[in-house]
């Protein structure tokens, strides 16, 4: 996000502002905020226990920082009248499907027969749109019909919840991402005072993303755009401005036109998967030259110089392995989560008319929950392998470490947390 232009502060509003900071500062012991005077999230307390006055004096700060980017005193009232903190979003955000399921189990509740049977009709009922949408950014007409199925399930699901109460609530109570959730809230003020919704048309999502296509503020005011030409970029009602701006929000996320986002393969035996990191990215005919082989003709043809493709194993050695390039990279700054990513994908295909995986998912395979994924972090710090640190996020950092690990040991090196990767952990520290 570009750097928020900072106004001076009027003498006597500056005398307000340090006695509400000075008060903020003796009931938290924090030091005072700068440079605009806005505390940092507090420790959020258990679900259905957050406090108003805390909320409060979030919003009171709020308002100064909302005033340097020209959010008018009305508008900031009537944005925020009457609005209490929402105890369940604070406990959503905690439990995203993405990161809490398996692979597996994330692709079979996403692209699922009946989102499938929906999607062929749209495919059909909005073909002239989704053409001209192609036509006029040229990112692949079922990847953004995919990523319409997958936000809102074509409409039908955009959320009911007003997106300034979900994210006022997560500036003020989630420690973990407050600055995030404070420049959405503030970018959804920019939409009120720029008259482009009201506050009751500003509902969707737990995480204040919003209509057809689920855009946060700060991606609608950088990129939706009026496709219909009526003088409105409407998201919520209007299909679409909706998939416009998604396929405009791909184009700018580096979309490639013409090329696929993936496709399945085939490793050989003794294939060395320590080759599946990040790091790692090849042309096509340099993977054909260690044996990797196509599972099925992807959709989109691979050019054999097609370069930049990367190697992922989301269910480790055992599952289906894929190589991505830029494509689905530009899928992943829509969310940035690899099961999403290669749901989108897989949707896509499958509406195109392309067929299921031909490697099946491991069976009984499970996700780790975040105590296992601390535990997993913490008892390879304690044998030598540096995760970064303990957060029970499974990042690069960490599956860098299970592939030496796993390579120490004589594993398939694949970066790949489970819960067998956590029982060989558990004995090892006996």
């Amino acid at each position: 996000m570009a750097a928020t232009a900072r106004h001076p502060v009027t003498l006597f509003g500056a005398g307000i502002l340090a006695a509400i900071a000075g008060a903020w500062i003796v009931l938290t012991n924090w030091p005072a905020p700068t440079p605009v005077p806005l505390p940092p999230a507090a420790v959020a307390p258990t679900a259905r226990e957050l406090p108003a006055k805390q909320l409060a004096a979030f919003i009171e700060f709020l308002r100064v920082d909302a005033a340097t980017q020209g959010i008018s005193r009305s508008t900031f009232d009537a944005a925020f009248a009457g609005l209490a903190a929402d105890p369940e979003v604070i406990e959503l955000a905690s439990s995203q499907p993405e990161y809490v399921k398996t692979a597996a189990e994330y692709l079979t509740l996403l692209v699922s027969d009946a989102r499938l049977d929906t999607g062929r009709e749209k495919l059909r009922d909005t073909a002239a749109v989704l053409a001209a949408v192609e036509a006029k950014f040229g990112v692949d007409r079922h990847v953004v019909l995919a990523i319409w199925g997958i936000e809102s399930n074509f409409g039908a699901g955009m959320g009911v919840r007003s997106i300034l109460r979900s994210l006022v609530t997560l500036a003020a109570f989630d420690t973990r991402r407050p600055e995030f959730w404070r420049n959405e809230l503030l970018a959804a003020l920019r939409m009120l005072q720029a008259g482009e919704a009201k506050p009751t048309d500003l509902v969707g999502s737990w995480a204040g993303a919003m209509g057809h296509t689920q855009f946060m503020p700060t991606t609608y005011g950088k990129h939706a755009v009026d496709f219909d030409q009526d003088g409105r970029r409407d998201i919520w009602n209007s299909i679409p401005d909706a998939l416009g701006s998604t396929a405009n929000y791909l184009k700018v996320s580096g979309w490639t036109t013409g090329a696929p986002w993936g496709f399945e393969v085939r490793l050989p035996d003794g294939f060395d998967y320590g080759l599946s990191n990040p790091a790692t990215t090849n042309t096509w005919n340099q993977w054909q030259s260690l044996g990797v082989k196509l599972a099925q003709p992807p959709r989109v043809s691979a050019a054999d110089t097609l370069g930049g493709l990367e190697l992922l194993l989301p269910a480790g050695a055992k599952g289906p392995a894929f190589l991505v390039g830029d494509n689905f990279r530009a899928i992943l700054k829509y969310n940035n989560s690899i099961s999403y990513a290669l749901a989108v994908g897989h949707l896509a295909d499958r509406l195109a008319g392309g067929s299921a995986f031909n490697r099946p998912w491991p069976a009984g395979d499970r996700s780790l929950g975040k105590a296992e994924r601390d535990e997993v972090q913490r008892r390879l710090t304690m044998l030598g392998f540096d995760t970064g640190g303990v957060d029970g996020v499974i990042g690069n950092g960490t599956k860098a470490a299970i592939r030496l690990f796993q390579k120490t040991r004589a594993l398939p090196p694949d970066g790949h947390a489970d819960l067998a990767l956590l029982e060989r952990l558990r004995q090892e520290g006996r």
